[in-house]
C-alpha cells in the first residue's frame, strides 16, 4: 500500500465510537462567501482534487470501515459537475441515508435529478428572508435564485428538508422567528446554528446568538423541556411546536454546549484528506490509494485517521484554539 502522508498537530487520542458518518466534500469551491464561513477572496483552493472513480474507490473504503450514512458537502457540493453521478453511485450501496448541504443557487436545475439519482434527504443553508441582507450575509448571494431552488426541492419530495440558518447578532437574529415560521409553513424542517469560532467565524465571536437566546425568543411557539437529539442524525437538539407536534426546530449549539462526546463522524475533503475532527486539521491523506483503486487501502487509513480522533471526554470542538486555524469551505462544515 501506498505510504499515507499524515497531518497532526496534537497528541492522538483513543476513539470513543467508531465512525458510522461521513461528510464528504466533493469540491472546495464556492459561489458565495458567507461572513462565517470564508475570506471574501478565491485564494487557498485545493490545486488537485479526486475524480469520479477516485471518489467512489474512496467511498467503497469508507464502507468497508463501516460507515452507514453518507452526507454531501462543499465549498458548494452542486458546483462539482458529476455530483449526481457521485449521488447515484452512493444510491448503489445500501447505505442508511444518503444527504446534501446546499446553499440551493444550483437546486432548481439539479433537484429534480438528484431526488431520481436516489438522493433522500437535503439541508439547505439560508440565513434569511430578505434579500438585501441575505446578498450582504453571503458577500453577494440572491435571494431568489435560492428561493426558486427551495421551490424546486419541495416539488421533487425529498423525504426530508431542513434549514440550516446560522444566527449572527446584529444580522440576522431579528429573524429568528420569521425563519421558523416561513419553514414550517413549508413543510421544513428549520435549524437555527450558533456561530462557530472556526476559521473567519473566530472573527465573530462577539456576535454569537446562543440556542438558549434563541429559545427565548421562541418560547412562545415551542414546548418546554430540553431539546433532544434524534438517534444518527448529528448534534441538532430538537424542540417540538406547542401547537403542532409534527412541527419542531433544531438547534446547534456548537460554542454554548459542545457535543464532541459519542461523535462518529468522518470528514474527507476534496483533496482526499480524511480529517476525524471538524475543529482541527490533523488527518491522513488517502488520495493516493483512493486514485490507485485500492479500497482496502482506504479502509486501513480510515483506522489510522480515526486514532487520531480528540477525546470527546475532555475536548471541546468548536471552542478549541485549534478550530479558528481550520478552514470551513476546505472541510466542508
Amino acid at each position: 500500500m501506498v505510504a499515507l502522508p499524515v497531518l497532526q498537530n496534537r497528541p492522538a487520542a483513543a476513539p470513543q465510537v467508531q465512525p458510522r458518518s461521513v461528510r464528504l466534500s466533493l469540491t472546495d469551491r464556492c459561489d458565495l462567501a458567507c461572513i462565517y464561513c470564508r475570506p471574501a477572496g478565491k485564494e487557498g483552493y485545493f490545486e488537485e482534487k479526486l475524480d469520479l472513480e477516485a471518489w467512489q474507490t474512496m467511498v467503497r473504503g469508507l464502507v468497508a470501515a463501516g460507515v452507514r450514512r453518507v452526507r454531501l458537502t462543499g465549498g458548494e457540493p452542486l458546483l462539482h459537475r458529476e455530483v449526481v453521478a457521485v449521488v447515484r453511485f452512493l444510491d448503489t450501496l445500501g447505505l442508511d441515508d444518503v444527504a446534501v448541504t446546499t446553499n440551493a443557487t444550483r437546486l432548481e436545475r439539479l433537484a429534480r435529478p438528484l431526488r431520481d439519482a436516489g438522493l433522500r434527504r437535503v439541508n439547505i443553508s439560508l440565513d434569511s428572508l430578505d434579500a438585501e441582507r441575505f446578498a450582504r450575509m453571503t458577500r453577494g448571494g440572491r435571494l431568489d435564485v435560492v428561493m426558486r431552488g427551495i421551490d424546486a426541492a419541495l416539488e421533487a419530495g425529498f423525504d426530508e428538508i431542513k434549514l440550516n440558518a446560522v444566527i449572527v447578532r446584529g444580522e440576522n437574529d431579528t429573524e429568528v422567528e420569521a425563519l421558523v415560521r416561513w419553514s414550517w409553513e413549508r413543510g421544513i424542517v428549520p435549524r437555527l446554528l450558533e456561530v462557530m469560532a472556526i476559521g473567519e467565524g473566530a472573527n465573530l465571536k462577539d456576535r454569537v446568538v446562543t440556542a438558549s437566546e434563541m429559545r427565548a425568543r421562541l418560547a412562545h411557539l415551542l414546548e418546554s423541556g430540553d431539546a433532544t437529539r434524534e438517534k444518527d442524525r448529528g448534534p441538532a437538539g430538537y424542540l417540538y411546536a406547542r401547537h403542532d407536534n409534527a412541527k419542531k426546530v433544531g438547534f446547534i449549539t456548537g460554542t454554548s454546549d459542545t457535543y464532541c462526546k459519542g461523535c462518529d463522524r468522518l470528514r474527507v475533503a476534496a483533496d482526499g484528506t480524511l480529517r476525524p475532527c471538524l475543529a482541527t486539521n490533523d488527518g491522513i491523506s488517502a488520495a493516493s490509494v483512493a486514485r490507485s483503486g485500492d479500497s482496502a487501502g482506504v479502509a486501513l487509513a480510515v483506522a489510522d485517521a480515526w486514532t487520531m480522533k480528540p477525546d470527546g471526554e475532555s475536548f471541546k470542538g468548536c471552542t478549541e484554539t485549534s478550530a479558528k486555524d481550520v478552514s470551513m469551505r476546505g472541510i466542508g462544515g
